[in-house]
């Protein structure tokens, strides 16, 4: 065989179908027959391990919902039924359609009715807590990054119509296509909402204008995955004063009724920029902007020809072939509102207390292990590990699903008197309303931080605790019918990658509390600080589809891929049934994934994670112990020299 260059990913072309040897492809060696059959739903941008667990997560749970909205099985408690309700207004597409416009109507009078700077100014302090009120720029109240016990207010940019600044050039074709489809949405939504063709076209204009003039002053998807970099406090008359005209602290009042003297800005690039961009002088730009953006998050909740107007931008984001249909958007819909109810449901039903036993201990292992590993470390210190193990001990376990629900949900009623859309800005107005009430109530840690059928999982660096939904905890991750070896490196390594966040080069900022705080000695800061280099230098410029993998925007979820996987791999080893092939192969299983070229580019230019591909080879080319069991050269694909391996936890 002809000796191959160093090559990082292996061999191959990994976006399609080919036969390939483990030696030359890992992924591909597993995956690549599937490639070359799997076929994308038409609704959807991608297929493959998470997302086909989603599919049939989703076709569950309305075969379920369905079930209970015609009485075929009782309905288990009254916040699930409130959840039906709103699923059978939701697809009652009859009612959508005959109302069209009509209950979004009153909104967008609201806002075209504004003659004046001044009209818009007065209308702020109401707007901030309205649902479906567009504004160019943002309060949330969450944890303080320095003290987690309390909640603050967070100020916040507004986003942009493109997925990213980065679209936003001359040279960026996909930017350009999109703007041109949205362009024509909003202007056929502004046709059914009332307008001429020629003020629909002048309104868009101006709304594209205004959202250009943002570009300039607001983070890009790689700034943002720096999050240590959002914590930026600034006194309450500090940050008012950049508002020029726009009262903030009248507005942050109204929204929170107390008195706030301090708020933490996200982006203080743009709020320096802020009177440079919002203004008396760009009021008609701002009008058209809201107006427009009003339109496109109202659409959803009416009529299906108003649903695929709006819809043409999404379908040319993501490639999708068809919208979602009305009785999955229901569903869809349902579960935006209620999915911490559907979730408790899902977990109680579908995910056993064995598993749930089973995967518990699998997490304590995994933990224990990492503690070994970092006890072993070379180049840590002793005071920064003896700090690295209590933050691992202090980890919180949230598996499956939560057994308590936010009292929120008991404030959540849906009226079948009301059409869909009233009822979703009644809803988001408690919800709303809720969510500045925090500021005045200290930070519930036991808050789950996705719902129990959710196929995914997440560390939280601000309350140091990992979740496992039940959605995620079976095959291929997770199952009692795979042996032990598939299952860490299914679910194992998945585990270990949500332990190693807390270790990434962000979450090591982050103290046992969750406190943005340095535990590191100097040294030993500075050292991983060039490991991490290592695996952002690893990752940088490689080809993928149709662009290339930014090594700085995906290092952090790469730190933890390698630290899972070694944790997990080392965790295999010690099982009496060590099996590593299979254990190499179903980590290379979970990553499948066949996505559609515009979402792929989407992801390599906003996306955190690097294309699951690479993630499946890469990281394998990072372990020694991938070379022994697949007895591996520098005659093979997937070879890399020993030197060129990364390895951080």
């Amino acid at each position: 065989m002809k000796k191959q260059s160093q090559v990082i990913g292996g061999a191959g072309d990994t976006t399609q179908g080919a036969t390939a040897t483990v030696r030359d492809n890992l992924y591909l060696a597993v995956n690549g027959e599937w490639l070359k059959t799997a076929k994308i739903p038409a609704d959807k941008p991608r297929t493959g391990g998470f997302s086909d667990l989603d599919l049939a997560i989703e076709e569950q749970m309305m075969h379920d919902l369905d079930q209970f909205a015609h009485g075929e099985q009782p309905i288990p408690n009254d916040l699930m039924a409130q959840a039906v309700k709103l699923y059978q207004i939701a697809g009652d597409f009859d009612q959508r359609n005959q109302q069209g416009f009509s209950p979004a109507q009153a909104g967008y009078e609201e806002i075209k009715n504004l003659t004046s700077w001044a009209d818009y100014l007065a209308k702020l302090p109401s707007w901030i807590k309205q649902p479906n009120r567009p504004l160019p720029f943002g309060f949330g109240v969450d944890a303080d990054m320095k003290n987690t016990q309390i909640n603050v207010v967070y100020a916040t940019a507004p986003s942009l119509i493109l997925p990213d600044t980065t679209y936003y050039t001359q040279d960026n074709a996909a930017g350009q296509h999109l703007l041109t489809v949205y362009q024509k949405a909003a202007q056929q939504l502004l046709i059914k909402a009332g307008e001429t063709p020629q003020a629909a076209a002048q309104i868009v204009s101006q709304a594209l204008a205004f959202d250009h003039s943002l570009v300039a002053h607001v983070k890009s998807a790689l700034e943002n995955a720096d999050y240590v970099k959002s914590y930026n406090p600034q006194s309450m008359e500090e940050f008012t004063k950049q508002g020029g005209e726009v009262n903030f602290e009248n507005i942050i009042q109204a929204a929170t009724q107390t008195q706030v003297d301090q708020v933490i800005v996200t982006e203080p690039k743009f709020f320096q920029d802020f009177t440079t961009v919002v203004n008396a002088q760009v009021f008609p730009q701002l009008r058209s902007w809201t107006l427009v953006r009003y339109l496109f998050s109202v659409s959803s909740y009416l009529s299906q020809e108003l649903r695929e107007i709006a819809g043409q931008y999404s379908l040319a984001l993501n490639g999708n072939q068809t919208l979602t249909a009305p009785a999955k958007q229901a569903y869809h819909i349902t579960n935006t509102i209620f999915d911490e109810v559907l979730g408790q449901y899902y977990g109680k039903k579908y995910f056993g207390q064995q598993a749930k036993a089973d995967v518990e201990q699998m997490v304590r292992r995994m933990i224990a292990i990492y503690e070994q590993r970092i006890q072993k470390n070379t180049w840590l210190s002793p005071d920064t590990k003896a700090q690295a193990i209590v933050k691992l001990k202090k980890m919180v376990l949230k598996i499956g699903y939560p057994e308590q629900l936010r009292p929120l949900y008991q404030k959540l009623v849906v009226n079948e008197q009301l059409d869909l859309l009233s009822n979703i800005n009644q809803i988001m107005q408690v919800v709303l309303d809720d969510a500045f009430a925090r500021l005045q109530r200290p930070v519930d840690r036991t808050e789950w931080a996705m719902p129990g059928h959710l196929v995914n999982a997440c560390y939280d660096p601000s309350r140091n605790d990992i979740t496992f939904p039940a959605g995620i905890l079976q095959a291929p991750f997770y199952s009692l019918e795979q042996t032990a070896s598939q299952n860490y490196g299914g679910i194992g390594a998945v585990i270990a990658h949500e332990i190693s966040h807390g270790f990434d080069n962000n979450g090591a900022q982050f103290d046992e509390l969750g406190n943005l705080h340095n535990w590191w000695t100097t040294e030993d800061y500075a050292t991983f600080k060039k490991l991490t280099q290592a695996m952002i230098d690893e990752f940088e410029g490689l080809d993928f589809g149709p662009g290339k993998v930014n090594g700085e925007l995906v290092v952090s979820e790469n730190v933890a891929d390698a630290g899972g996987l070694s944790c997990a791999l080392e965790a295999a080893k010690q099982d009496t049934d060590c099996d590593l092939v299979l254990f190499f192969e179903n980590w290379a299983r979970v990553w499948r994934t066949k996505s559609t070229p515009e979402f792929a580019q989407m992801l390599l230019q906003t996306d955190v994670h690097a294309p699951s591909p690479m993630r499946a080879n890469v990281q394998a080319q990072n372990m020694d112990d991938f070379y022994t069991t697949f007895h591996i050269s520098e005659e093979d694909g997937m070879w890399l020299a020993p030197e060129k391996r990364v390895n951080i936890w």
